[in-house]
C-alpha cells in the first residue's frame, strides 16, 4: 500500500481538529470523511442507474409502487 502525505494549512488543521472526535486522529478522521464521500457518490450514481432502469421497465416500476 502506498502512503501519501497531504499537507493542510494550519487554519484547516485547526478546523479539522475542532470537528473530529477527541479520541480520533486527524488522519483517521480525514480518511473516514473521504470514505464516506466516496460511498455517497457511489450511492448517488447507483440511484441514477436504478431510476433509469425503472423508467425503462414500466412493469418493474409498477411492481415497486405496489
Amino acid at each position: 500500500m502506498s502512503a501519501t502525505t497531504i499537507k493542510l494549512e494550519a487554519d484547516l488543521v485547526k478546523k479539522v481538529a475542532a470537528l473530529k472526535p477527541k479520541d480520533e486522529s486527524i488522519s483517521g478522521f480525514v480518511r473516514e470523511l473521504i470514505e464516506k464521500e466516496h460511498r455517497a457518490r457511489e450511492n448517488r450514481a447507483s440511484a441514477v442507474v436504478y431510476q433509469q432502469f425503472l423508467e425503462d421497465n414500466p412493469d418493474e416500476r409498477a411492481a415497486m409502487e405496489v
